[in-house]
């Protein structure tokens, strides 16, 4: 029951946030949290990108005589 939240439950929350704290410090808060997510975003993928391995040389066959 936890996981489910719907639109009613989304706009009673959207409520209490407004009431309590205000349309400007709302805003402000979630324009940090977009900037949080997108540093997110952006760490993650050059990390990734780090990670990858370079691609190993083909051994060479040595032939005895």
């Amino acid at each position: 029951m936890l996981g489910r939240v719907g639109l009613p439950e989304m706009l009673i929350i959207a409520t209490v946030l407004l009431v309590l704290f205000g349309r400007g410090k709302v805003s402000t808060m979630m324009g940090e949290v977009g900037k949080g997510i997108a540093a997110f975003r952006k760490g993650v993928k050059d990390g990734a990108a780090e990670e990858a391995p370079d691609p190993l040389p083909a051994p060479q066959l040595i032939e005895k005589a």
